[in-house]
């Protein structure tokens, strides 16, 4: 029987940025909507104040996570470049390059020099690009993958405080708010590890303790400007 092994390292590029723009949609918006009820804002104003955190935070982590990711992008193109070069100009200095990462990785120096060659026969660039550079397939940076997976996850997580919003009474509108987002950032924190192959216990503490934090934070701040708008 083959052995089959699942791992989880394909998904680091899309999931990163899913869990960031969800986790931010709605902790953002939440503890902004929490910190105008606290103000005593009106039910109008907190609506028009939740669509738009939906709108411009979906936009600012797209555009964000959109420069931050092509940056990488760049900085691997330029050495994927320069590596090119430098086997076209001294692939001899470049097979004892190898070799020696496979030696400290391990190998003598007669295996990890016949591991180099057969490798650069089959696909020199591919080779150095893996194990010199560290640049692999799975991992490798696709800003705009990353910048719709933010903007979209932002408008999903930012969209169920203001669901909330729309439908809950005034009274109990903080509480539930602050409940439900609470509840929610737990789930995915949990959802986002088990994706990854990690505990989910602890990431579910974390963005729970930290969340709370923010919304504590922003209820207080609320508190002082009674504002009434």
């Amino acid at each position: 029987m083959r052995h089959k092994e699942s791992h989880r390292m394909e998904h680091l590029g899309w999931l990163r940025a899913a869990v960031l723009g969800a986790n931010d949609g709605m902790i953002s918006t939440a503890s902004l909507l929490v910190g105008i009820a606290a103000a005593q804002a009106s039910h109008n104003s907190m609506l028009l104040t939740g669509f738009a955190s939906l709108v411009a935070g979906s936009m600012s982590m797209a555009t964000g996570e959109y420069v931050s990711v092509a940056s990488q992008a760049d900085t691997e193109k330029a050495a994927i470049r320069q590596e090119t070069a430098e086997l076209a100009h001294d692939g001899e200095a470049e097979h004892r390059e190898l070799a020696a990462i496979y030696m400290q990785r391990g190998l003598d120096q007669d295996l990890a020099r016949r591991v180099a060659t057969q490798l650069m026969a089959h696909d020199a660039l591919g080779a150095h690009t893996r194990d010199e550079l560290g640049i692999h397939a799975s991992t490798q940076a696709r800003p705009l993958q990353a910048a719709l997976a933010s903007a979209l996850s932002f408008a999903v997580g930012a969209a169920m405080p203001l669901a909330i919003t729309a439908f809950t009474p005034a009274r109990l509108l903080v509480a539930v708010l602050v409940a439900a987002t609470l509840a929610g950032l737990a789930c995915l924190g949990a959802l986002a590890a088990k994706t990854g192959g990690a505990p989910a216990l602890p990431a579910a503490i974390r963005v729970t303790c930290w969340s709370a934090l923010a919304m504590g934070s922003t209820i207080a701040i609320g508190s002082l400007f009674k504002v009434g708008i």
